[in-house]
């Protein structure tokens, strides 16, 4: 057996499994953040979607009231 020959095989085994390793460590820490930066939450509206919004309550409050 010969031990050089076998120190030379691990070490190249080791360095397989350490550039497996920090593929595995960098994709696991891409997944815990999003992609874009954000966090989960409720989606801003712009001036518009809120002026419609706004419009369809109206109307919706409009009809409560003429049902009571």
């Amino acid at each position: 057996m010969d031990i050089n020959k076998t120190l030379q095989e691990l070490y190249s085994q080791k360095a397989r499994l350490e550039t497996a390793i920090a593929a595995l460590e960098e994709l696991q820490r891409s997944r815990a953040t999003p992609p874009n930066g954000r966090r989960r939450g409720r989606k801003s509206m712009s001036a518009a979607e809120r002026m419609e919004v706004s419009a369809r309550m109206t109307r919706y409050w409009a009809r409560q009231g003429k049902q009571r």
